[in-house]
């Protein structure tokens, strides 16, 4: 049986949220879906991007992972999920923005800038931020919000490497596909966007 906090909540979203859009779900389940936006986030419980941007059902195509990261481009056979996400939305959905939105008091990169004891023997998480360590000693934004500007720093780390996967880069030239990064503040509700010509970063509103 599932917690009974998810039952009462699926019992809630049957009578209210999919009751007041059921014709929105029905055209979604005949006709497939047709996002025009993809967002890489954090698996953060806090910081759900259809909840920051209110996006309707079928609006977003969004792929989450510890820290909203995206790994350089490696087709070696090996498990890519985020790639595979990335490879789906942009040769079959055809979507026309990626964003890569990051968020303040990430765990991840919390994880990154003060290393602990790992938690499994598999030291998964460990391997996995391993990948943008160096980014920590790059992102002193000379005013003590270290954990802020490494957060922001690794959203502009995974714009890099997604412009290493050749069908991106080529369709970013051709204005087909656009990329944007943008980091969330969790307790104020503040939404930040880089400007990638100067790379800065200002409130969005």
């Amino acid at each position: 049986m599932l917690p009974e906090r998810l039952v009462s909540g699926y019992l809630n979203f049957r009578s209210g949220r999919y009751g007041a859009a059921k014709e929105r779900y029905l055209k979604l389940a005949d006709q497939g879906q047709h996002p025009r936006v993809m967002v890489i986030a954090c698996c953060d419980s806090r910081a759900a991007p259809e909840m920051v941007f209110d996006a309707d059902p079928g609006e977003l195509f969004v792929v989450r992972n510890v820290a909203n990261l995206v790994p350089p481009y490696a087709p070696d056979g090996r498990h890519h999920s985020t790639s595979a996400a990335l490879e789906f939305a942009v040769l079959s959905l055809k979507v026309e923005h990626v964003v890569v939105m990051g968020h303040g008091r990430c765990g991840g990169i919390a994880a990154l800038i003060t290393p602990a004891q790992p938690l499994s023997s598999g030291d998964f998480i460990g391997q996995w931020m391993s990948t943008v360590r160096d980014i920590v000693g790059e992102a002193g934004d000379g005013s003590g919000h270290t954990h802020t500007a490494v957060e922001r720093a690794a959203v502009e780390h995974s714009l890099a490497n997604l412009r290493t996967f050749p069908w991106i880069r080529s369709r970013e030239t051709r204005s087909e596909l656009h990329l944007h990064g943008a980091w969330y503040d969790i307790g104020l509700g503040e939404l930040h966007v880089l400007d990638q010509t100067d790379h800065s970063w200002s409130m969005l509103g």
